[in-house]
């Protein structure tokens, strides 16, 4: 029943960008409806044993989630039932509408609770007696009350909570991204990232670790989870890196640092990405472009720790024995690029739209996997029949596993729905003073403030639940208060990607850091200790934002030359490494005290030149000449390093 379900909701999904065409609100309705049903058909209401058998059994579906199947089910579709019916009473609920809004309120805090956690459903819950007992808080924290009525037309009878733009982004773009993704992992294809990545890197000095990181970024382009993208990926490079000599701790928190920022990775950035460019109407593509450096950059600059990291350890690479040669995996699999190419050739070249593009990647790879169960069998010299079943199994596993993979996004998005059509009801204008308060009116405070509490939020949520709520409620401080802090212009979209960063971040952060737990257990090491080190690994990706805030040409705003753009990306690049030097304590020999600031001073230099500007008062048309200037700290540290090796030997 949980497999028809599954494969029921991916079929739908399927058919919409080139089939069926429905109206939005009908799509929204129905996406949730399948989720809601498979998580009460597939998860426990507790997944510790209860005394009550039957509220943990997972050998049999007992009757209460049959019934909660049923009540979810029209809770969910009553929008579409009797959507003239509510347009008419708009504002002015009946008996009926309320109670089933109230149901379908209960539906979604269940459900949720059971793909995600409690967090989110307490934040939801807090926001809305915050909006019921707003009159009779402290005079700074006061708010006028909204009535039941009108809660539950916002929440529940409107395009404005539960079935608001998060929703129709899971509904209408990420699913088919996270279908390929599951897809292409059923395929094998996570094996052969694997095998490619060691191919070519394995034999360099803490070259696992440079595969891991690869690896990593390359599922990380269609996974959009970390955690998932540990416990594919890791489980081969993890072993690995422990194999040339890297301690547990270190080879766990390598593959989490590497994980956690496949979700930055365009063109597909998980399905906060899609959220952003729903909520501030421009292009995806104008999203990547944002994204295209910092993403670069933090990887290059992981890239850049591995090696710092094998050097402090004096690791060497793998033995020749152990690596496969790189023509070998590529005849092997190459195929499974093709899909990838054809993705990045539509959102970039034709500009077809993500969901198309997304599609005719799926339906490709359906084709290739088809032609390969077709070879395999005639090589083996099996039956047609075979060859159809085996693809048939793959197909429909992976129809499965992508609509598993859905759950905890479309659940998240219904979810922090309701927290959006709260703020948007009024309370945004006060958290906005709050906030500002709160910051004293600085803009270095306030981001600080964002950023903590990005990582304490998303320590019990999914990345796209943390984005959606931090920015619907940071989003308009930063850009109202950059304005008064003298920064020239902070760009809506680097606003959003500040949000959209720490809540990526939050994967890793003790104590929580769920993708730490996931690879700790793999490395058997302490999950404490792994979450520590990859947080630090993950200090050089925390800068970026703050960067990017200041600096907004590191998200190409204003830029259209291709010379310019890549000007500032190379010297980004050498920002990382000069701020990954001082954060690892190491460059070509374990650094003094007195040589951190050198680094750090280069670092911000080379990431925002224009401060340089600002501090002495000079034309801001000079500000690429100060790239030299931090070059000539970097040197100078790099000299004081040398002469210090000399003096040694």
């Amino acid at each position: 029943m949980i497999s028809v379900v599954a494969i029921a909701w991916a079929l739908f999904q399927l058919a919409l960008p080139r089939f069926i065409i429905l109206d939005s609100i009908i799509i929204r309705a129905v996406h949730l409806a399948f989720a809601v049903v498979l998580v009460f058909l597939s998860i426990p209401m507790f997944k510790r044993k209860h005394k009550i058998k039957a509220l943990s059994a997972t050998g049999y579906i007992p009757i209460i989630d049959y019934a909660l199947v049923v009540i979810g089910c029209l809770a969910v579709l009553y929008i579409v039932i009797d959507w003239t019916g509510i347009a008419m009473r708009a504002g002015v609920p009946s008996t009926r509408d309320i109670i089933v809004s109230v149901c379908l309120i209960l539906v979604v805090f269940e459900a949720s609770r059971r793909v995600i956690g409690l967090p989110l459903v307490i934040i939801a819950i807090l926001f809305t007696l915050y909006a019921f007992f707003g009159p009779y808080m402290p005079s700074i924290f006061a708010l006028r009350g909204v009535s039941l009525e009108k809660y539950l037309s916002q929440i529940a009878l409107s395009t404005e909570g539960i079935y608001g733009i998060p929703l129709d982004v899971s509904a209408n773009t990420v699913f088919l991204f996270v279908l390929l993704g599951a897809m292409l992992e059923r395929a094998g294809a996570v094996h052969f990232f694997n095998d490619m990545a060691i191919s070519l890197l394995g034999r360099f000095k803490g070259g696992p670790a440079k595969a891991a990181v690869v690896a990593s970024g390359l599922t990380g382009l269609v996974s959009g989870s970390s955690i998932a993208n540990v416990v594919t990926t890791g489980t081969f490079t993890i072993p690995l890196m422990k194999k040339v000599g890297y301690p547990g701790k270190i080879a766990a928190a390598t593959e989490v640092a590497a994980s956690t920022n496949g979700q930055l990775m365009p063109p597909i950035m998980g399905a906060a990405a899609f959220i952003i460019a729903e909520y501030l109407s421009v292009p995806y593509l104008e999203v990547v472009k944002a994204a295209a450096i910092p993403a670069f950059v933090s990887y290059f600059a992981l890239f850049y720790i591995t090696h710092l990291e094998a050097s402090k350890l004096g690791m060497r690479g793998l033995p020749r024995t152990d690596i496969l040669r790189f023509r070998t995996v590529m005849k092997n699999g190459f195929y499974y690029l093709i899909p990838l190419f054809l993705l990045i050739f539509e959102l970039m070249v034709i500009r077809h739209t993500p969901k198309l593009a997304a599609f005719n990647a799926i339906v490709i790879l359906m084709v290739i996997i088809l032609v390969r169960e077709i070879y395999q069998a005639l090589k083996n010299e099996r039956g047609l029949a075979h060859a159809l079943l085996a693809t048939v199994k793959t197909i429909g596993s992976g129809l499965i596993a992508g609509s598993r993979n859905m759950l905890s996004v479309a659940l998240a998005t219904a979810c922090a729905g309701i927290v959006v059509g709260i703020v948007t009801m009024g309370i945004g204008s006060m958290i906005v003073q709050i906030v500002e308060i709160l910051s004293a009116g600085n803009i270095f405070l306030l981001l600080l403030i964002t950023a903590i509490a990005s990582l304490i939020i998303g320590m019990g949520l999914p990345t796209t639940a943390t984005y959606i709520v931090m920015a619907s409620i940071t989003v308009p401080v930063i850009l109202t208060l950059g304005v008064r802090s003298g920064i020239d212009y902070i760009p809506a979209i680097a606003a959003h990607l500040f949000c959209f960063y720490f809540g990526i971040l939050a994967d890793d952060t003790p104590p929580v850091g769920l993708a730490a737990y996931s690879a700790a257990a793999i490395a058997k090491s302490d999950p404490i200790a792994t979450g520590i080190k990859g947080f630090m690994y993950d200090l050089r990706t925390a800068v970026i934002p703050f960067m990017f805030v200041f600096n907004a040409e590191l998200v190409l705003f204003g830029i259209n030359n291709l010379g310019q753009a890549l000007l500032i990306f190379v010297m980004a690049i050498f920002g990382a490494f000069a701020f990954s030097n001082a954060v690892q304590g190491w460059f070509i020999a374990k650094n003094k005290l007195y040589e951190v600031p050198l680094f750090l001073a280069a670092s911000v230099i080379l990431f925002y030149p224009a401060i340089v500007t600002k501090i002495f008062n000079l034309d801001h048309e000079l500000r690429y000449y100060m790239y030299f200037l931090g070059f000539a700290i970097y040197g100078l540290a790099y000299l004081i390093q040398r002469s210090r090796q000399r003096k040694k030997t």
